[in-house]
């Protein structure tokens, strides 16, 4: 899978992404990282890529132009099996299930906005809008690392063990993972629950599932439809 990533800030990007799983999946060739510098489509003396808001207002509003040209260069020759995303706090909210559909493609362009954000009108030339969570980020950078690595995760031959991304919170329906323990088996009071030092591994099969609910129950109960103020409750009852 291919993903091509546009933005004014390269090196950052090729710093999050040469890393860990997804830098040795770069560089076996599982998947194709290209990153983009927004100004190499600028067609401004200077290379600007943003100017005043009309209307008024603080800070400054990145180009509608460089962004598009940014698209049509890189779909150029290209086939229909990818898509372009924007990455803004005003779009929906990503989901696993976005991952599991992109990690189908053939490819996803990630346009990266700063400032106040990008001029209004690149919806049009995009397939989606995105945000990673409700708050608000000084780029979308951090967002398009986020969203290469949790789509790449599901491309075949990136993660060795693919048990590993199997068990993964909400890779199968909407509960979270379960907690993990390692050595030491004791620390400072607090042991590892003696199931998982039995070997019985349906026992502990069995366990893992009943602490994944229940942490789903804690942490996350809008995702089994709870409402988190009787959460607590919810989990005291078992």
């Amino acid at each position: 899978m291919r993903f091509d990533i546009v933005t004014i800030f390269p090196d950052a990007i090729d710093a999050m992404l040469s890393v860990g799983v997804i830098g040795q999946a770069r560089a076996a060739g599982s998947i194709d990282v290209r990153v983009h510098d927004l100004r190499d489509f600028s067609d401004e003396p200077h290379r600007i890529v943003d100017d005043r808001p009309y209307g008024g207002g603080a800070g400054m509003v990145m180009k509608v132009e460089p962004f598009v040209r940014a698209i049509e260069a890189i779909r150029e020759g290209r086939e229909q099996g990818t898509r372009v995303v924007l990455l803004s706090s005003q779009g929906t909210l990503l989901k696993h299930a976005d991952a599991a559909r992109w990690a189908s493609l053939d490819g996803l362009v990630l346009l990266c906005g700063r400032y106040e954000g990008i001029d209004e009108r690149i919806v049009a030339f995009v397939d989606e809008e995105v945000s990673i969570g409700d708050f608000v980020l000084a780029g979308g950078e951090t967002a398009a690392a986020a969203i290469v690595e949790s789509t790449a995760r599901l491309t075949p031959g990136v993660v060795g063990k693919f048990d590993s991304v199997a068990t993964d919170s909400f890779y199968d329906g909407e509960r979270l993972g379960s907690p993990q323990y390692t050595r030491p088996p004791e620390f400072r009071g607090m042991s590892v629950p003696d199931v998982l030092l039995g070997g019985d591994h349906e026992r502990i099969e069995a366990f893992r599932e009943r602490a994944a609910w229940r942490k789903t129950v804690r942490n996350r109960p809008d995702l089994i439809g709870l409402d988190p103020a009787g959460a607590q409750d919810e989990e005291s009852d078992g």
